[in-house]
């Protein structure tokens, strides 16, 4: 029988018949938000991505090629460990080890940002000279915040501890601290607004090592477009932009890890986990269709 509107797999992407070990790109859901502090939800996320992503065409017609081609596969959901954002950390950081060795480049939908610790120990572990590329509308530089140093406000202090070489865009949300001690590694989004999308993405390029670990919250987007986030902060990136920075940049650079984060699904407003899903299609898309 002929089945109308059958909808695609399960998968990013709708992808069919791709196995783990032919596959360049790991795909791990992690519907973790233990240490969101405002909204909660971005437990929702991976699925609302997932769900979003088999709608999209994996045809692109401004690269003129199939992104499924690139070899995606989706693992299963993480199970969250809700002991303390330190356990979950550390679960995270096997996983995406498990990935590394294997010779793969892992692709982490969040959740929180507190994912992205995990992940970056793992990097660490397996790559000595590379840079962190954190878009975000917060500097997520706090040492320690609501009593846990595995805080989604504390990123990019655990990631500074590992790697050399971070730089921050589109922040517009710091404390005075972190302003004191990190601004010097942040291009702020006042400052983007004067710059064309050449002068940034040279800015960026002359910041960052030729590998790079990419990690994306969703906030870093003005609301109007993504309004579906744990803390939105106005004057935002627009899609246009943070897309074209992202082809400029890794049009010399190589991505060895990514995670998109803080996507908290709206009921019954699907167009920002559709851009969500195109935009994480689109990086993909730039970063190894060269």
């Amino acid at each position: 029988m002929n089945i109308l509107n059958q909808t695609a797999p399960y998968t990013l992407f709708g992808i069919e018949d791709m196995d783990y070990n032919s596959s360049k790109i790991i795909v791990l859901p992690i519907p973790y938000d233990n240490t969101t502090s405002y909204k909660t939800g971005a437990r929702e996320g991976p699925r609302a991505i997932i769900d979003a992503s088999r709608y999209l065409e994996s045809y692109n017609e401004e690269l003129d090629t199939d992104i499924s081609k690139i070899g995606i596969f989706t693992m299963e959901e993480m199970m969250p460990n809700v002991s303390s954002p330190k356990a979950m950390a550390e679960e995270i950081q096997k996983e995406v080890s498990i990935i590394l060795n294997d010779s793969k480049i892992p692709l982490l939908l969040g959740g929180d940002h507190s994912i992205s610790i995990g992940a970056l120990g793992a990097i660490a572990e397996s790559q000595k000279e590379f840079s962190v590329l954190h878009f975000d509308a917060h500097s997520d530089s706090r040492d320690s915040f609501m009593g846990s140093k595995y805080s989604h406000a504390s990123v990019m202090a655990r990631a500074k501890e590992v790697c050399s070489s971070c730089y921050s865009v589109g922040v517009r949300s710091i404390d005075k601290q972190g302003m004191k001690k990190d601004s010097g590694d942040i291009l702020f989004r006042k400052d983007m607004h004067e710059k064309s999308i050449a002068e940034i993405v040279n800015v960026i390029s002359n910041k960052i090592k030729k590998n790079v670990y990419l990690t994306v919250d969703f906030d870093v987007l003005d609301p109007s477009e993504m309004p579906s986030v744990g803390t939105p902060e106005p004057d935002g990136l627009r899609f246009y932009e943070i897309m074209s920075i992202i082809k400029g940049v890794f049009e010399h650079k190589n991505i060895i890890g990514l995670d998109f984060t803080e996507l908290a699904p709206i009921p019954g407003m699907v167009a920002p986990n559709y851009l969500a899903a195109k935009l994480i299609y689109l990086t993909l898309g730039y970063a190894f269709s060269k």
